[in-house]
């Protein structure tokens, strides 16, 4: 019998090839600051888990209680029976933690983009989008049935370049930007965004997946961070990171929430959050509101880890956030680092291609508040030690 799927089988063998093949580790138990992963412990660096709210025990109790009240699922898309009172209140509250007019949630932040940038602009409008936006921006991007254009990363020349090119030929025009770059770690020129496109009359979109719970006032995002609020039109937020759990939300005027309920389509033809995660999402959110604690922790830390790596040497690249990437370069070597890493107790995924350019593979840590001075510590040691090996610093 012809084997159909040879071409995988080839396509396989070159990822080992260029020895970028990974095998996916498990991890035995909850995301924590030292994790159980492969039955061996690990400083755990490669975590979205910003603020350690995952494993929180007011977090875990909070979506306990949810299922109690509400069930395992919510056994229906919104738009017939899962729009259960707990979403509404969830989106209540994060509404008046964003300091905007609505929010709707989604099932992930990845489903507010295919969702929402489709349903926003049609034929006849332009999508201009900064060439380093994440994936599911491009998806969703390709997913509209408007036109793209794509400026260089945070280069505003570039920008206003496209939009004087552009703009008179377009209906509507949406400037779609990240707010943190989650492979950098830099942040958006989102104040000049927002000049430029009052300047030509365009909508502005922020997906802030690593700015919520990170930057602004307790972790309201990057909009708060430049003080802009009422003049994002689209703000987009995952529950899946800082928050510990799952979802995401746009944040926005309530006439778009009106609209995203009518026509974005992860809404219309996919269930519903369950309650365990509204619940769980609700109490992070509140804990936020009431302390700066969790993101104090986190930008002390951030800090900490960030100095003694760049004294050591390493290529810690222009990050303005937690995320610290460790630049490395070729593809093979990145993974090679990851790997010893691991064996040495340091856990940090490698970031190589198609995630991010050839030739610029990098060991992305990820900071959180859950670590303490002592894991930051051994993970430097480690870092410093199979530096040196691979002759990297």
């Amino acid at each position: 019998m012809k084997n159909n799927l040879k071409y995988l089988e080839n396509q396989v063998e070159e990822l080992k090839k260029d020895g970028v093949y990974r095998i996916l580790p498990i991890n035995y138990g909850p995301c924590a600051n030292v994790i159980d992963l492969n039955h061996k412990e690990v400083v755990n660096l490669s975590s979205n888990n910003y603020l350690g709210l995952a494993g929180n025990k007011r977090v875990k109790k909070a979506a306990i209680n949810a299922v109690k009240k509400f069930g395992a699922g919510t056994g229906s898309v919104r738009t017939i029976v899962g729009n259960m009172s707990i979403l509404e209140e969830l989106e209540d509250l994060l509404a008046e933690f964003k300091r905007e007019e609505a929010v709707t949630c989604f099932q992930s932040g990845l489903n507010c983009n295919i969702g929402a940038i489709q349903a926003i602009v049609n034929k006849g409008d332009l999508i201009i989008s900064d060439e380093l936006n994440h994936a599911s921006i491009i998806d969703g991007v390709r997913l509209s049935r408007a036109d793209k254009a794509v400026y260089k990363h945070s280069d505003m020349e570039d920008l206003e370049r496209v939009l004087k090119e552009k703009r008179k030929d377009y209906n509507t025009c949406l400037i779609i930007t990240d707010g943190v770059f989650s492979m950098d770690g830099d942040l958006a020129k989102l104040p000049e965004i927002v000049e430029l496109a009052k300047k030509y009359d365009c909508l502005t979109y922020v997906d802030d997946a690593h700015g919520s719970g990170v930057l602004g006032e307790s972790g309201r995002g990057t909009v708060d961070h430049f003080k802009l609020h009422g003049q994002v039109d689209f703000i987009i937020g995952t529950l899946s990171k800082a928050i510990g759990v799952i979802g995401g939300y746009v944040a926005s005027k309530k006439i778009v929430k009106e609209w995203l309920l009518h026509r974005a389509r992860p809404l219309l033809f996919s269930t519903a959050l369950p309650p365990a995660a509204i619940g769980a999402t609700i109490e992070s959110v509140k804990m936020l509101m009431e302390s700066e604690e969790y993101t104090d922790k986190l930008w002390d830390n951030a800090k900490y880890f960030k100095e003694r790596m760049k004294n050591l040497g390493f290529d810690i690249g222009h990050s303005e956030t937690p995320i610290t990437p460790v630049m490395v370069g070729n593809e093979a070597k990145t993974m090679e680092f990851s790997k010893a890493l691991l064996a040495n107790g340091v856990f940090v995924s490698g970031i190589v291609f198609p995630t991010v350019p050839k030739g610029t593979g990098r060991l992305r840590c990820m900071i959180s508040a859950m670590h303490t001075k002592d894991d930051l510590d051994f993970a430097i040691k480690v870092f410093e030690k199979v530096g040196k090996e691979l002759k990297i610093i």
